[in-house]
């Protein structure tokens, strides 16, 4: 079974590949480059669903299974901003500083009890018309919705994952990326004071996954029976 991460990132393209071994065999994880896509996919969603099923939809339309991921923080005070503007929030080019130090901005004035916020995870599977998943039984989904895409016919599900937490008023810790160091989690730590163990324990996109990774197997193995 070939499927196709929307992501030309060859870290992505090994985790997704670690990921599914256990799910089917003979499985190949390739990317956008393996199939001769040019160029950005231009995300255009109002949602992390939308966002991700317009990015699977890609190789579904070329008569491949698509698989891709969309995420973001959503604070509850700014009615879920940044959410899938998260990565560009504070605009182009990219910075991280620059988002953490908009947000912060935004949140000046917000109190202790108003500055709830998670981050949040879509991951979409989509099998192209006429392909032998195409037809599967929905009810066997326990996790996931269903998705589709009108343009090519695909169908397929996507499963969402949140870890939920708060936004400090300044920074802590040194790892990860993005707004981290500003998201403080039930660990009593924030995303960039946890160990790459404890984040994947609680992490949006280690649930997100592992509900993808569950709905995927019932779904070949219903077929196979």
């Amino acid at each position: 079974m070939k499927i196709v991460l929307a992501s030309r990132n060859k870290h992505k393209i090994v985790e997704m590949n670690t990921l599914l071994s256990g799910v089917c065999e003979d499985l190949e994880v390739l990317s956008l480059d393996d199939i001769g896509v040019i160029g950005d996919i231009e995300e255009g969603g109002e949602s992390f669903e939308e966002n991700s099923k317009i990015k699977a939809s890609v190789p579904a339309g070329l008569g491949y299974i698509g698989i891709a991921d969309d995420s973001g923080l959503s604070v509850d005070s700014l009615g879920g901003e940044p959410g899938v503007y998260s990565a560009r929030y504070a605009g182009e080019p990219c910075d991280d500083k620059k988002n953490n130090d908009k947000l912060l901005c935004e949140l000046e004035k917000i109190g202790d009890n108003q500055r709830s916020a998670s981050f949040v995870s879509v991951v979409t599977i989509l099998f192209p018309k006429g392909s032998e998943l195409h037809s599967f039984d929905e009810s066997v989904l326990e996790y996931g919705v269903l998705a589709t895409d009108e343009k090519s016919g695909a169908r397929g599900f996507s499963c969402r994952g949140e870890c939920p937490g708060k936004i400090l008023y300044e920074e802590r810790g040194s790892g990860g990326f993005g707004y981290d160091p500003l998201f403080y989690c039930e660990l009593d730590k924030t995303f960039a004071e946890l160990t790459p163990d404890e984040k994947n324990s609680i992490s949006h996109r280690a649930k997100a996954m592992s509900a993808f990774r569950h709905d995927l197997a019932r779904i070949i193995n219903n077929k196979e029976s």
